[in-house]
């Protein structure tokens, strides 16, 4: 049995913050499950390095509802001065450009359109 973290992600527009994931991270889209009217029942987004987040909702009548910008993310990846370039491009604010840690880790915080926090870091844990 595969076991894994699918955090849930929570969007008011769940098309825009998809499309901006894909662009500004490389996430990549893997499920995503219409509802009524054109909207998005579920979806799911691997990260190409292992894992995955689902598209959450800020609809106060899901019981899973959260706060649009209430996300604060970690994301383990290798290349991260060209992922925080790629995440500005696509209009992410950045809260601190790439800067090496003292624990041996290098990584940025940026923010996206609806206020998620998400951090991208070459740590993996130990």
């Amino acid at each position: 049995m595969t076991t894994g973290i699918w955090p849930l992600i929570p969007y008011a527009d769940k098309k825009a913050g998809i499309r901006f994931l894909v662009e500004a991270f490389g996430f990549e889209e893997t499920l995503i499950v219409p509802g009524d009217n054109g909207e998005i029942a579920h979806a799911e987004l691997r990260w190409p390095h292992g894992g995955g987040i689902m598209i959450g909702t800020c609809d106060p009548e899901s019981p899973f509802a959260q706060q649009k910008g209430s996300a604060s993310n970690y994301v383990v990846t290798d290349d991260i001065d060209a992922l925080y370039a790629r995440a500005l491009d696509a209009g992410a604010e950045s809260l601190y450009a790439p800067r090496d840690q003292d624990y041996g880790s290098r990584d940025f915080v940026v923010r996206d359109p609806e206020g998620n926090l998400w951090s991208f870091g070459t740590y993996g844990g130990s």
